[in-house]
């Protein structure tokens, strides 16, 4: 086949994919007797869809998300007590613009079945903040015990300031198992200070196998931990899992040892607040 003459210019304009794809479409515009201007938005709407799956492809890579957790891949059958209506509803992004945060809290692993499948609150979680990169929100997400060492190490390597920026910044901010280890005492200024200049500016989700009563004891100070709560549940969505993790129905088959009280007894159920 004979180098269509357009090729070299649209590569020199980094238009690539529709180099790729100008045999294909002169096809398709011969055949159905396409005006030019008709051929010429074929050739754009292959560029701009390679462009929009580059762009998506790259913010996924920075936010930190795990583009196969979604909440296709999560089995609500798992966990019957959660309101799928309230998660597709969430999952819309709505709460983003509003400056509504979401709060996931419950035992770890309730509703993932699957062998190597993440803990139910963050495969929800996660499932969201994937939703909102599909719409361009900027999203970042962390377990929090990390995001609090990068934090600290920043300030070693004098970037904190711009990594406190881009952390402020950002639409959604997502911490992920919050207070499933210890955090320092300026761990917790510095997450108090986030979760401040945030408040009723970016959203947030937040997920902890923690009950909101034991919070004051991963902060280390009850009146932080108090304030940063107060904070977090105004304007927030707050999901409760209450049930049975499969890791712990596992081990309970191999061993006769007690469980936490919130981990045994009836199948997972949620309790959901509305934002106030």
């Amino acid at each position: 086949m004979i180098a269509h003459p357009l090729l070299p210019k649209l590569r020199r304009l980094k238009l690539s994919t529709m180099a790729l794809t100008l045999d294909v479409r002169a096809a398709q515009a011969s055949e159905r007797q396409l005006t030019p201007l008709e051929f010429l938005a074929l050739l754009l709407d292959d560029e701009l869809e390679r462009r929009s799956q580059t762009r998506l492809a790259r913010h996924f890579a920075q936010s930190g998300c795990d583009s196969q957790k979604t909440l296709a891949h999560f089995d609500f059958s798992a966990a019957p007590g959660i309101n799928r209506t309230l998660i597709q509803e969430l999952a819309t992004c709505g709460f983003i613009p509003r400056h509504e945060n979401i709060l996931i809290c419950g035992p770890t692993g309730v509703g993932t079945p699957a062998p190597g499948a993440g803990a139910g609150e963050s495969h929800l979680a996660n499932a969201i903040a994937c939703e909102a990169l599909k719409r361009d929100f900027r999203v970042l997400s962390r377990p929090t015990h990390r995001f609090l060492t990068d934090l600290h190490a920043a300030r070693a390597s004098g970037s904190h300031a711009r990594m406190l920026a881009k952390v402020l910044a950002v639409d959604l901010l997502v911490l992920d198992d919050f207070g499933l280890q210890p955090i320092s005492p300026q761990g917790a200024q510095d997450l108090y200070q986030i979760l401040t200049e945030r408040y009723e500016h970016r959203s947030m989700i937040v997920t902890s196998n923690r009950a909101f009563e034991e919070w004051a004891d991963v902060f280390g100070d009850a009146l932080l931990a108090s304030a940063a709560l107060d904070r977090l549940t105004h304007h927030a969505h707050t999901l409760i899992i209450r049930g049975q993790s499969y890791r712990q129905r596992g081990r309970r088959k191999e061993t006769a040892s007690p469980s936490p009280a919130w981990l045994t007894g009836d199948p997972p159920e949620v309790i959901s607040e509305q934002p106030t």
